[in-house]
């Protein structure tokens, strides 16, 4: 058992500039004292990121029919899930879509699609509806377009998008058991390649697909060497189709603790609740945003629907948060 006084002396280790060990991690992971625990979490939030959640808006701007196997994804063409599959949107749809985005209070629009990596009319076409967007909309402009290279970067930087997104998805040591046609090592290539082209990293990834605790901190280390702007932790909903349907659900609380445990792994870093989080985290949904979190995606995800952006910002309001 961890008692309060090493979660206490956790959070000032971090707050005067120093970093947790993976030890210590793992015995704030396994604390029963989940109070202290967020609540150590939330003044690292608040001292060093402010009062402020990011409101984010996604789009699935091109649906289903990826070549990779990863066994949580309902958009790999290995699974029959039964989503609606279509090719890249038009890109009036894209600008209507980040125009509502912008009048519902997001302060980001994320053009996502379920590519390796985009082909080249594709790509042509992503950049023309990035200019489009940022003409016509005062909002910020991310993209995930799958694996990237350095040139490609460089063009979308010079269009101006702010932040791309390559989740990890899973501790190296456990990514075989949820991909074959890929390695860790490619996705992490694309996430420095993304630095290097001078872009904000977004990468995170998914838990209660069945890791360990111990892998589950092993994932939150591989994110913070990055240093990514951006972590997305995404709660696994077990799809219909793939391998982990019939998957449980992680407990909340749990939830909750990882939130907050690399929270102290990633001091400065925007960790946004994401995928899953009104079906697992519920009415603790409040709580991840005094633990840890200060940021979040809103109006629904790739192939699963979501709170309304109206009702988001309600609840960031009345925990004394500012969207």
């Amino acid at each position: 058992m961890t008692d309060p006084t090493f979660v206490s002396d956790c959070m000032h280790k971090v707050l005067s500039g120093g970093s947790i060990t993976f030890e210590e991690a793992e015995r704030l992971l396994a604390t029963s004292e989940v109070i202290e625990l967020a609540e150590c979490a939330n003044t690292i939030t608040r001292t060093l990121n402010g009062n402020t959640v990011d409101v984010e808006a996604l789009i699935n701007a091109k649906s289903g029919t990826c070549p990779e196997d990863c066994s949580f994804c309902a958009q790999s063409s290995f699974y029959d899930t039964g989503i609606s599959k279509y090719p890249l949107l038009p890109t009036e749809v894209l600008i209507e879509n980040a125009k509502k985005a912008k009048e519902a209070g997001a302060t980001s629009f994320c053009l996502v699609c379920a590519y390796r990596d985009p082909p080249e009319k594709d790509f042509h076409q992503i950049c023309e509806a990035i200019t489009e967007i940022r003409s016509k909309v005062d909002i910020a402009v991310n993209v995930s377009l799958g694996f990237m290279t350095l040139a490609r970067a460089r063009i979308l930087r010079e269009l101006g998008v702010k932040r791309y997104n390559h989740n990890l998805e899973a501790a190296e040591s456990f990514f075989a058991k949820i991909c074959k046609t890929h390695e860790f090592a490619d996705r992490i290539n694309t996430a420095k390649i993304v630095k290097q082209a001078g872009l904000e990293l977004c990468s995170g990834g998914i838990i209660g697909m069945g890791e360990s605790n111990r892998e589950r901190l092993e994932l939150g280390f591989s994110l913070a060497s990055l240093h990514p702007d951006e972590v997305p932790i995404n709660i696994l909903i077990g799809r219909e189709g793939t391998p982990m349907g019939g998957f449980e659900p992680i407990d909340p609380i749990e939830a909750i603790k990882t939130i907050a445990v690399w929270r102290f792994i990633m001091p400065k870093t925007i960790l946004k609740i994401a995928g899953g989080r009104e079906v697992h985290l519920k009415d603790k949904e409040r709580l991840a945003l005094k633990a840890g979190a200060n940021g979040i995606i809103t109006g629904g995800y790739l192939t699963t629907g979501g709170n309304a952006p109206n009702q988001d910002i309600a609840m960031i309001k009345e925990i004394g948060l500012k969207a």
